[in-house]
């Protein structure tokens, strides 16, 4: 399986060099620009890929899961590493993520949790903690971003065709949008 992912991204990379857009924009409330929103194609040509054998990390850090939002391809791995000198726990109460609950542990340790599931939009929180939050949003598209401060992100060598375009936010509901790449260049889009 882990071949097949490899083979994919190459050639996609290779359909790329010469048929690939990105999609460059913001996203706003109207007033401001919303940053840590996940912003990602529902509709791909080419099918779903999956992120087995990939391992990324989430940091727990001032008593803060860092990043905040995390988007993943599904079957990815997550490591989460306690920086803190307290002890930390790591669950999800979501029965997408299996409800999983790493236990506790001190400083230096890291565990790790697959994500199964694609469409899985995650709470991540610590027991010992409660002020601790993170989201992880498990997705089947490798096409996605995350807002920057104001707003701004970008979706780079997506294939050329049309999409939809959709949005995930911690705090607002924001409507799905079409979005065509060209076969070369950008195409702005402000959500």
């Amino acid at each position: 399986m882990k071949k097949l992912f490899v083979i994919a991204v190459s050639l996609t990379i290779f359909i790329c060099n010469s048929f690939c857009g990105n999609i460059i924009g913001t996203v706003s409330n109207g007033s401001k620009g919303i940053s840590n929103a996940v912003i990602y194609l529902s509709n791909t040509w080419h099918g779903t890929y999956s992120g087995t054998g990939t391992t990324i990390r989430m940091r727990q850090k001032n008593m803060t899961f860092l990043p905040h939002v995390l988007p993943i391809l599904v079957g990815s791995t997550v490591e989460f590493d306690n920086e803190d000198d307290c002890l930390h726990n790591v669950y999800s109460p979501d029965a997408c993520a299996e409800n999983f609950n790493l236990g506790s542990w001190p400083e230096g340790e890291v565990r790790s949790y697959t994500f199964k599931q694609a469409d899985c939009f995650t709470t991540i929180l610590c027991n010992l903690h409660p002020e601790m939050e993170a989201y992880i949003i498990v997705l089947s598209t490798p096409y996605f971003a995350v807002s920057g401060k104001g707003g701004s992100f970008t979706i780079k060598n997506v294939p050329a065709g049309t999409y939809t375009l959709k949005i995930w936010s911690e705090k607002y509901n924001i409507s799905d949008v079409q979005v065509t790449v060209p076969e070369s260049g950008d195409v702005k889009v402000d959500i």
